[in-house]
């Protein structure tokens, strides 16, 4: 008889299936099973404030041996203590983790049994603290404009509910901008206004009934062949400019053929911009402050009430600087707003985060330039900033040809109404709003244009995401609201706005320009979170979250969605966008 260690019948399973073992009559032990790991969590979400997150693993299989785990994957800024099978997360180092998305490959192994993986997604988010202390009021409202021309004139006819988008929008002071077969006089003493009031007059029906009347150009028949003004004392000029401010303010003027031409609508025309981007437009400084002070009294005598925004400079390079000192130092006329344009690009090739920095770097510095050199003459010192034109690209078709880039064909530029304009327009609102230069009107160019320019489609009235966003800017940020402070962890790529409305509820703006990579051209952007500390506003009745991104539908009016209320607050956005938290107290 053959004795058999009891230990083996504790085998018998084994044995029966055949399997033999050393030491028991057979060869080898049978493989353990297989180590299988998984998370008490999908991901976890970590505060650049520090607030440390734990995570559990689990493990499945294996021998039933110590469990050892190890981490690999996140940013040197991310402290990890394991104890037994947990794994105790938190920023000790904001600077060495920046907030965005990142994964951790935790590691498990046991004796005998084969090493194995998980995969942990690990948000680093923002931390900001919304204060209670109320500031000065925001002080800047929003608009848009229009270019009446033999192109476009026929907007409001083709298009029955434009007059409700735009006044929906609730704009002040519409820029109207006449160029081409809409300035009224066609040859001396020659006037059609049709063309031009086909867009005027459904504009003074709008709004705040209230339009800035740009008169951007001369009529034709005042240029020589180069573009220069023949009249260079100005006078021929300043007499068209007192007959368009009779037209719609005085009662109309007769022409030289004895027809009384007189503005149908009941409002007249109170701001009035002199000539459009003279630096651009064969204007020196010199000569432009010269027009200026031409035009301006002329225009007064006509109708001492009315005001005017000077200037309106296109903006690049280092032309407020070569352009202001001039004007600020020689104009005696009167001013009522300086006005300039802005565009963060002429090319559609430039990438996103050169758009981004653009806002900043270049424009919020053109800005509090402008207004230093204002504070130098004293009758300027305490005037408001107008930009009354803005877009992402100022880059436009030359016959097919770009006009800023030849001989490059013309390619439109998306950025101007999609997600990328979501995350752009309110950040620049932002900026704008703490620039301490006291920009009081941002003016969207223009209203009824294609998919770079628009915030309506010109030829079908649909809107763009671009309006929507600019409608909400407006009526969630209006400029009677208070601004309040907002603190947070990292501002390089998240933009955030907080201000109490006159109703009393607290709107904060949460934009995320951060860019995927450096070489994107209308890329998606890159993943924010943001947790937000309303503690300090007291009880909070209701919240609702508004979002523009990529999945916004602009074919109607994006809606709030009502979310808990809480003392911290997720905001997370998958790429360029923005979010505004509506809390009722």
């Amino acid at each position: 008889m053959i004795r058999i260690p009891v230990w083996c019948f504790r085998l018998g399973l084994m044995l029966a299936a055949g399997v033999m073992l050393a030491g028991c009559g057979g060869s080898a032990l049978p493989a353990l099973p297989p180590l299988h790991l998984s998370l008490s969590t999908n991901g976890v979400t970590l505060s650049q404030a520090g607030t440390p997150v734990s995570v559990t693993v689990l493990p499945t299989g294996g021998g039933g041996g110590s469990l050892q785990l190890t981490l690999n994957g996140l940013p040197a800024g991310i402290t990890a203590n394991i104890s037994s099978n947990t794994i105790r997360l938190a920023v000790s180092n904001i600077a060495g983790a920046p907030a965005g998305s990142y994964t951790a490959v935790i590691n498990g192994s046991e004796t005998g049994v084969s090493a194995v993986s998980v995969n942990l997604p690990v948000t680093v988010a923002i931390a900001a603290q919304v204060r209670s202390a109320t500031g000065a009021p925001l002080n800047l409202a929003m608009s848009t404009a229009f270019q009446p021309a033999s192109w476009d004139y026929q907007f409001f006819q083709n298009n029955s509910g434009a007059v409700t988008m735009l006044s929906n929008l609730q704009p002040s002071h519409v820029r109207i901008q006449a160029v081409d077969g809409a300035v009224p006089e066609t040859a001396p003493g020659v006037w059609n206004f049709s063309e031009l009031d086909a867009i005027v007059q459904p504009v003074l029906a709008t709004g705040d009934h209230s339009p800035e009347f740009q008169i951007a150009v001369a009529p034709t028949f005042m240029y020589d062949a180069n573009g220069n003004l023949l009249d260079q004392t100005f006078q021929q000029f300043a007499q068209y400019c007192v007959q368009l401010v009779e037209y719609y303010n005085t009662g109309g003027f007769t022409d030289s053929q004895g027809v009384l031409h007189k503005s149908p609508s009941p409002y007249p025309i109170t701001w009035w911009g002199i000539f459009n981007e003279p630096n651009i437009n064969h204007l020196t400084a010199s000569q432009y402050t010269q027009l200026y002070n031409t035009v301006v009294p002329a225009m007064l005598k006509a109708d001492p009430n009315i005001k005017f925004a000077a200037i309106e400079l296109s903006d690049f390079g280092t032309q407020p600087q070569s352009f202001l000192p001039t004007f600020v130092a020689g104009v005696t006329a009167q001013v009522n707003a300086v006005a300039t344009h802005y565009y963060a690009t002429c090319n559609q090739k430039d990438t996103d985060q050169t758009l981004m920095n653009a806002i900043p770097q270049t424009f919020v510095a053109h800005l509090q330039y402008i207004r230093q050199e204002m504070q130098t003459n004293p009758a300027l010192a305490s005037l408001p900033i107008w930009v009354t034109e803005n877009n992402v690209n100022a880059d436009y078709s030359n016959n097919g040809t770009s006009a800023c880039n030849p001989p490059n064909a013309f390619v439109t530029d998306p950025r101007g109404t999609d997600a990328f304009f979501a995350a752009w327009r309110p950040y620049e609102f932002s900026q704008f709003v703490n620039s301490g230069a006291s920009v009081t009107m941002l003016y969207h160019w223009d209203f009824d244009a294609d998919a770079q320019f628009g915030e309506v489609n010109s030829s079908t009235g649909a809107p763009y995401l671009s309006y929507w966003v600019d409608q909400a800017l407006g009526a969630y940020f209006p400029p009677t609201a208070d601004q309040l402070p907002i603190v947070s962890t990292q501002t390089s790529d998240v933009e955030l706005l907080a201000a109490q409305r006159p109703d009393g509820s607290i709107t904060v703006l949460v934009a995320n320009h951060a860019v995927a990579a450096a070489t994107d051209d209308n890329g998606a952007g890159a993943p924010r979170t943001v947790l937000l500390d309303l503690s300090a506003l007291g009880s909070i009745s209701s919240a609702q979250e508004l979002t523009f991104d990529a999945a916004t539908s602009a074919a109607s009016q994006p809606q709030p969605v009502a979310v808990t209320p809480q003392g911290v607050m997720s905001i997370a956005l998958a790429g360029y966008g923005s979010v505004i938290l509506i809390l009722k107290p």
